[in-house]
């Protein structure tokens, strides 16, 4: 079983990064698990936890270890990544030298609730993926604009083409995470 941990840059508990995310869970393979990592309790990242770190930082690096890869689904705030999902980015990265980030496949949704679609926080958070040494799918990009009309009123994705489009990263996402097992 190939296990995928999803990490969701918004706290809000019925966040359209949210919803999205657990719809794209479910477009994986038989084969594949999904696991959602939650962030919100981590306390901000302090160098001084690097030798003592609190039990949230133990535990949220224990599952990003135990998982083969993760998905990032986020909205963009001032054209970046919520603080929040960079906070979770900067735990598991340290200290130095231990990354739990370390050349795992990575895939990015961003969405927006405007036109814009989350381009900025989709690159800011390429940028520091690559410093992480994850390799991310390159093609399709995913950016989802006006996320709000893509769905339903149970939180379901309601345009076929958007879901189609979906499943052609997921199937991407898998073809990447296959060269690194």
């Amino acid at each position: 079983m190939v296990k995928v941990a999803v990490i969701v840059g918004s706290l809000r508990k019925e966040s359209f990064s949210r919803k999205i995310a657990e719809n794209v869970a479910s477009l994986f393979p038989k084969d594949y698990q999904t696991e959602f990592v939650e962030i919100g309790q981590l306390p901000l990242y302090n160098e001084e936890y690097d030798s003592n770190a609190p039990e949230e930082y133990v535990s949220f690096r224990d599952a990003i270890r135990s998982v083969d890869a993760v998905l990032f689904v986020t909205p963009e705030y001032n054209r970046s990544v919520p603080g929040v999902l960079k906070n979770a980015i900067d735990v598991g990265s340290r200290p130095y030298g231990e990354s739990v980030w370390n050349a795992k496949p990575a895939a990015i949704i961003s969405q927006s609730i405007s036109q814009l679609s989350g381009f900025g926080a989709n690159h800011h958070l390429r940028q520091s993926l690559t410093f992480l040494n994850m390799p991310v799918v390159q093609q399709p990009e995913v950016y989802l604009a006006n996320s709000p009309d893509l769905l339903d009123e149970n939180g379901k994705l309601n345009n076929e083409q958007t879901i189609q489009f979906l499943q052609s990263f997921v199937d991407s996402f898998v073809d990447l995470i296959k060269k690194y097992q």
